[in-house]
């Protein structure tokens, strides 16, 4: 088959161990993103299997219909909406979901909890240029970094990530706070856990508030511009998840307000971000380009499983695949 890998932004993916399962095949690898889907249907035309990191390329069904050759689009982890299944399925080409793990972005998102909470990042940074002990050479921002233990973690939703959250957050002796659906609060508490009285006291009783939801029709925007004006001056907002799970400018605006005070960002609604994007101009944000599970166990569990998706397709046994009446129509 002839495959493309998209988006592999640090050519790291020829270096897995795992990339070996493609030997035999017509391999090409993408490193930089191309924009409309004119350019990307040129780009893409001659293949027959994609292969997919997360949701780095959005394929409409504008973009669909300019890929007459392709039969598969294998996906590392799960669809996130970025795929148009019905249009997809109509023109006969399958999806292949493949798997994940919540370790690495647990872990990223209790990194950045830390970093934020001791000012890790501006210090490192100033002691660089000579300044001690200088968080920063701002006045008003040169305060003290923080413990965590006593502190109040709010969770919202308790899935995979957020148990794992909840469970550092105990581990280093903070009150943990968690909402969600009514599963989600059923399983905190029979986890040791408190369970918020409402949305409401989530954003007003947390010290660090960190996002686990999905991203669906129903959460776009969750997140208000009331809800984060709840959170106190000195609370820290952290969002590991997706982007889109706040409302359009609401977090630039409410930490221009002071309301929460600090914010640790792993991902945008568009990406790669801009250099001058105004998130990145607020000197309380700790931002990082999206490298939740970007690490190497992560990479090979997904490349793998993804690579295993191609190849099942290609010996005639199509394995985990999200729309098999696609299937039919080949």
């Amino acid at each position: 088959m002839k495959i493309a890998i998209l988006d592999d932004y640090q050519d790291a993916v020829r270096q897995l161990d795992c990339f070996k399962l493609l030997d035999g095949h017509e391999v090409k690898v993408f490193n930089s993103s191309a924009r409309g889907a004119g350019q990307l249907g040129i780009r893409l035309a001659p293949f027959d299997a994609l292969v997919l990191i997360r949701e780095r390329t959005v394929f409409p069904a504008a973009l669909l219909e300019k890929l007459p050759k392709l039969k598969l689009i294998s996906q590392t982890g799960k669809l996130a909406g970025h795929v148009d299944v019905a249009a997809a399925t109509a023109r006969g080409i399958a999806i292949a979901e493949g798997v994940g793990s919540p370790v690495a972005p647990a872990e990223l998102t209790w990194a950045l909890i830390m970093a934020a909470s001791r000012k890790i990042v501006p210090y490192a940074n100033n002691l660089k240029e000579g300044q001690w002990q200088t968080a920063s050479v701002n006045p008003l921002l040169n305060g003290l970094g923080r413990t965590l233990k006593g502190r109040t973690l709010a969770i919202w939703s308790y899935g995979k990530i957020g148990r794992m959250i909840a469970g550092y957050g105990k581990a280093f002796g903070m009150k943990v706070l968690v909402w969600g659906g009514e599963a989600s609060r059923a399983a905190a508490v029979a986890d040791g856990f408190e369970a918020a009285s409402s949305r409401e006291a989530l954003f007003e009783r947390a010290d660090v508030l960190s996002l686990h939801l999905r991203l669906a029709d129903a959460t776009c925007g969750i997140v208000s511009a009331e809800d984060l004006a709840r959170m106190k001056p000195d609370a820290l907002f952290v969002n590991t998840s997706r982007a889109e799970l706040v409302a359009t400018d609401a977090l630039e605006a409410a930490l221009r307000l002071g309301r929460p005070g600090n914010a640790a960002i792993d991902v945008f609604t568009s990406e790669p971000l801009a250099p001058d994007a105004p998130l990145l101009r607020i000197p309380t944000v700790l931002a990082t380009p999206h490298i939740g599970y970007v690490e190497k166990d992560s990479y090979e569990l997904y490349f793998q499983a993804a690579f295993e998706n191609v190849l099942n397709f290609a010996n005639g046994a199509p394995s985990n695949i999200l729309n098999p009446e696609a299937l039919r129509k080949a």
